[in-house]
Order: C-alpha cells, then sequence, then structure tokens
C-alpha cells in the first residue's frame, strides 16, 4: 500500500491549516462564551471557506461542489477541527442523501446548500431512540391529495434552531417488515413545524441541539427524499462516510492537545526543571503519540478502503474501527494532556479544558462505541478480519 498523500491534497491541506488559524481558532473565546457567534462573522467565514473551496467538499462538481475523494475529505477535517466545533462547523457541507434530490430539489435544496446559501439539519434521533434509528415513532401519513401530514418530535437536533430545513425521517409504512421509512424536506416555517427545547449540552459551545416538534405539518409530495419508503436506506448508506469524518474530527483535537502538551511541558518549570524532563511526563505525551498515530492510520485507511470501492461491508467496519478507536483515543488523549498541565487545565480559558468537555461526545453520536463493537464482531463472525 502506498502511504504517501498526493501532492495535491499536501497543498490544499496547508491551505486549510492557515484558514483554520487565521479565521477560525481567533473566534473561540467568543463563541465559548456567547454559545455562538454574530450572524456577521458566521456569513464571513462562510465567504471565506468558498473562495478557498471547501464548500461541500464531498458533493461532484456538477452540483458546485469540491468533487473531493473521501481521504481529502479526511484530511481537510483534520485541520478544521483543529479550531472548536462550535466554529468549525461554520463552513458549509452538504449530507451525502441529498444526492437522492430529483431535479427540482436540486435547484431548491441541493445547490443553495453546496454554495453555503442555504443550511440544513438531520433529523433522526428521537427523545425513545438513539442508537436503535428504526425504531422511530415520528410518523407520516398519506393524504388524498398525495401530501403528508408528520407528527412526532426529534431531539438532539444539530442546528435545528437554526436550519432552514430539515431531512426528517418518519415512518410511513408501519405494516411492512422492510422498506417501512420515508425521508422529508420540511422548510423552516412550514405550519405546523417548529423548534422545542433548545439543550443545554456539557461542550461544544455554539453547536447547539433543538427539540423539533412536528404536529399536524403537511408536507407536499415534491418534498419527498428519494421513494417512499427507501428513507432508512438513504440514512444508512451514508453512516459510513459520516463514521469516518467523525474519527477525523477526532484527529485535529488530538493534534493540536499534543502541541499545546508539549508547549506546557517544556515551559512548565517544577523543582528547577521544566516538567518535559521527567518521565512520567514523557510517558504521558509518548502515550499520547502513539494513539494519535495509530487513529490517523485506521482513519486514513479507512477513507482509501471507500476510495478503492472495497465491498461496502468491508468498509462499514474499517468505518466503525476508525471512529470507535479515535473518539475513544480522543479522550485518553485530553485526560493526558489536562494532567500535564495540571490545575491551569482545569480553567476554562485554555483549549485543554474546552477539549476535554467537547471529547466526550465523539463516543455517543453517530454511533455509540458499544454499536461500533457490535458492528466489528458481527462483520468478523461472518466474514473474518475485514474480508
Amino acid at each position: 500500500m502506498d502511504f504517501a498523500i498526493p501532492d495535491h491534497l499536501v497543498e490544499f491541506r496547508e491551505t486549510v491549516r492557515r484558514f483554520t488559524e487565521t479565521e477560525l481558532i481567533p473566534h473561540e473565546d467568543y463563541v465559548e462564551e456567547h454559545d455562538g457567534l454574530p450572524e456577521d462573522v458566521e456569513r464571513r467565514i462562510r465567504e471565506r471557506a468558498l473562495a478557498i473551496g471547501l464548500n461541500s467538499m464531498g458533493m461532484p462538481e456538477d452540483v458546485g461542489g469540491g468533487g473531493m475523494d473521501v481521504l481529502g475529505q479526511v484530511l481537510v477535517t483534520e485541520e478544521l477541527f483543529r479550531a472548536l466545533g462550535g466554529v468549525a462547523e461554520c463552513v458549509p457541507t452538504t449530507p451525502s442523501v441529498m444526492l437522492a434530490c430529483d431535479e427540482e430539489q436540486r435547484e431548491r435544496f441541493l445547490i443553495p446548500c453546496v454554495r453555503g446559501d442555504i443550511q440544513w439539519c438531520f433529523a433522526l434521533t428521537e427523545p425513545d431512540t438513539g442508537s436503535d434509528a428504526a425504531g422511530i415513532r415520528t410518523r407520516a401519513a398519506l393524504r388524498d391529495d398525495g401530501s403528508w401530514v408528520i407528527n412526532g418530535r426529534k431531539r438532539f437536533i444539530s442546528h435545528g434552531d437554526t436550519a432552514d430545513f430539515a431531512i426528517v425521517f418518519a415512518l410511513t409504512h408501519p405494516d411492512r417488515e422492510q422498506d417501512r421509512i420515508t425521508a422529508f424536506l420540511v422548510e423552516k416555517g412550514t405550519p405546523g413545524f417548529g423548534v422545542g427545547q433548545l439543550h443545554k449540552t456539557m461542550g461544544h459551545r455554539g453547536y447547539r441541539q433543538a427539540e423539533l416538534v412536528f404536529d399536524d405539518c403537511a408536507v407536499p409530495a415534491a418534498n419527498v427524499l428519494g421513494e417512499p419508503g427507501r428513507g432508512f436506506s438513504l440514512g444508512h448508506g451514508a453512516l459510513s462516510a459520516g463514521r469516518i469524518m467523525t474519527a477525523a474530527r477526532c484527529l485535529g483535537p488530538m493534534a493540536r492537545l499534543i502541541d499545546d502538551g508539549l508547549e506546557w511541558a517544556k515551559q512548565r518549570v517544577q523543582f528547577g526543571r521544566p516538567i518535559a524532563d521527567y518521565q512520567a511526563i514523557q510517558f504521558m505525551l509518548a502515550d499520547c503519540a502513539t494513539d494519535l498515530h495509530a487513529a490517523r492510520l485506521m482513519t486514513y485507511e479507512a477513507a482509501w478502503a471507500a476510495d478503492q470501492g472495497q465491498p461496502p461491508k468491508t468498509v462499514h467496519a474499517k468505518a466503525s474501527t476508525a471512529k470507535l478507536f479515535a473518539s475513544e483515543a480522543l479522550g485518553r488523549v485530553a485526560d493526558r494532556v489536562l494532567q500535564i498541565f495540571g490545575g491551569t487545565g482545569y480553567m476554562n480559558e485554555t483549549y485543554v479544558e474546552r477539549a476535554y468537555r467537547n471529547a466526550r461526545i465523539e463516543r455517543i453520536w453517530e454511533g455509540t462505541s458499544e454499536i461500533q463493537r457490535i458492528i466489528i464482531a458481527r462483520n468478523l463472525l461472518k466474514r473474518g478480519m475485514f474480508r
């Protein structure tokens, strides 16, 4: 296997690193204090991201996206998420499920998303269903005129309070064993569609989570995404890519934590010597570097496997392995680096304190660590080691 990263990706990664350092990181203190950024700042970040080609980098070029392969997206995501998530998430993205849009939907939803003109949210999780996504209770009933009426609640929906439209998954064919769920594009302002509780979270200031409420919300047939009953297949098909990108989002914080830990260890003096001279600190830094290196290799290889067109089940297992390891490695790295900083690391003004809080969710969203272990084990039992 060739481990060399193509020259054009190396160059673009450096561009993204500069963008992160100049356009994202300077806003971290504000977003941490105010749980969000001013609208004009978000708009400026979007504009500058578009100017260097960061808009919806995984979307095809024929809809205005970057047409980047999975490995390229991983490298870019790693650099962007050296910044706190509440700032990095200002860079426009478009979920792969939107490629199921028909021609009319492409003009109304897909292309404006790619351009960064409108924002989406992914409404799948419910109060009683998290990991068991197939068990959702939100329902949509077909009316005589061909429209659908949605009733139910979604929760923990990222950007749910600010999104221009929601990709909503609802049970439409309860009597079937398969093909029971349909995806809908529900626009903000649609009667019967509202925002409920805004959840206060442990970390990720500025990356708000909201409850969405559907009360006899009528949606036209033109807003069905894909085929009726095939919504779960759409959502499930995006899981591998989502888990690879979650792993990539863990790499950036790990790298920045190690950089900060190294710098602190060199300058912090105790008992007349920099603490970097002490073996206890050296061992913690060595363990951090090992975790990051292993997580990088797993994530890059999973992305490479996807780009090579390896069997979907193989890619799915590799994505789960990368997500599991990287998310748990980030927690270990954050814990060690906070220990290196000592009491200073416990203060909110330090990056390590913020990264420590933010790291915890990575083991939960996009499938918990326990779900990933189930996927990996099933693949082993059925096909052996990633075959």
